[in-house]
């Protein structure tokens, strides 16, 4: 049997992947179940640092906007991962593809076309979102109320048709060792016991589980930090469209259509028209028993300042108030960088405690500066095939 601790993209990926070989697998995730559209309600406190994640069962998945990109994989290959094919077969499953015309609304179409009047260049966001199912609503981030977008609780469901069990509302409190090897795992429902445990509780709990067990975790957070430019165009509606449908890359800086209530809590959000500026960050961070520390260095200040600069060029061309601009806070999208390759785990994603390994975010050895789901099924992919193989 295989004990995997979280259920989000790699943890619902590697438990699918084992029960469809046979595999006895548990699922042991923290959060309840809940239906797609009530994700929302599950978005964990940050009283350190506003990094958002959520805790229930397929995770950030189900409040993540769709966004399907590439991100890390020729990194990877210098630490000896190769996830190309892996990726190539999850595009496939998914379906991944750009929406239609008649999903991009007309605050995202202001945007791009301001953008590409600038010089910009500007290329519709791929995404995992069956638009036959899609009526833009402007609430993936939320929750799809029709569960038009792909979530981990898809894989998930399809791991427990094929004899996986998952026991929700429950948490990992310690690993179990014996002779250097893992034998088992401790919860707040008792102690289950196995030779092989899969820590995919995302990259701040999973380190937290680490170094309990005495490895040395939780250094090098980063978290694709991100703020959201706005302003006012009066009856634009943006807070209704398909969310970050288009996608501006520069250097170390992506820009992406995107609606924070944040921006102007006090005035009517159908007329908010606002930009996503979100970098690849520095591990500046750690993540400690009780705390999570997050530093911005002097690098993410600029590039966010710059991001956000160019972002206000493009949303006064695209006929926003200029003296209505303003900015969210910083705030942290896809934590991770907290039990890295070469550092915590090993190629095959194994610590130093034999059968301990771990397949979230954490192993991610560089910020992505975008979406990273994509990666971390690819990464679980390719954990179970080697599980499989020693087992």
């Amino acid at each position: 049997m295989v004990l995997v601790v979280g259920s989000g993209a790699g943890g619902a990926t590697l438990a699918r992947e084992l029960a469809i070989r046979g595999i006895d697998v548990t699922v042991i995730e923290r959060g309840p179940c809940v239906k797609d559209s009530d994700a929302f309600l599950c978005y964990d406190e940050a009283p350190d640092v506003d990094i958002l994640r959520t805790s229930c069962a397929g995770g950030s998945t189900l409040v993540a906007a769709g966004n399907a990109v590439r991100v890390l994989e020729n990194t990877l290959k210098d630490y000896g991962v190769d996830i190309t094919e892996d990726l190539h077969a999850i595009e496939a499953e998914l379906r991944v593809r750009e929406l239609p015309d008649t999903h991009t609304g007309r605050g995202t179409a202001l945007i791009m076309d301001a953008a590409e009047s600038l010089g910009l260049g500007v290329k519709k966001m791929p995404k995992f979102i069956d638009p036959d199912k899609c009526r833009p609503c402007g609430k993936c981030s939320f929750g799809c109320p029709r569960a038009a977008k792909w979530s981990a609780r898809r894989f998930l469901d399809e791991a427990v048709e094929h004899g996986a069990v998952l026991i929700e509302e429950t948490e990992a409190k310690n690993i179990i060792v014996r002779n250097g090897s893992v034998s088992g795992l401790r919860t707040s429902r008792g102690d289950f016991h196995d030779e092989t445990v899969v820590l995919a509780a995302g990259a701040i709990e999973t380190p937290r589980i680490l170094m309990r067990a005495g490895i040395d975790a939780g250094n090098g957070l980063f978290m694709d930090t991100f703020v959201t430019v706005g302003g006012i165009l009066e009856g634009v509606g943006f807070c209704d469209e398909v969310q970050m449908n288009a996608l501006i890359e520069l250097d170390g800086v992506i820009l992406s259509p995107h609606f924070s209530t944040l921006l102007f809590p006090e005035d009517d959000r159908r007329n908010v028209l606002g930009i996503m500026v979100k970098i690849a960050d520095e591990r500046s961070g750690r993540v400690e028993a009780d705390r999570i520390v997050k530093h911005h260095t002097v690098r993410d200040i600029s590039l966010l300042s710059g991001g956000a600069a160019i972002a206000g060029s493009i949303l006064s061309r695209a006929g926003v108030g200029a003296g209505t601009l303003r900015s969210t806070r910083p705030r942290g999208a896809h934590p991770g960088g907290t039990a890295s390759l070469g550092e915590v785990v090993d190629e095959n994603l194994e610590t130093s405690i034999e059968g301990l390994f771990v397949a979230d975010a954490s192993v991610l050895p560089a910020a992505p500066g975008a979406p990273p789901i994509l990666t971390i099924m690819a990464l679980a992919r390719r954990l179970a095939r080697h599980i499989v193989s020693v087992l």
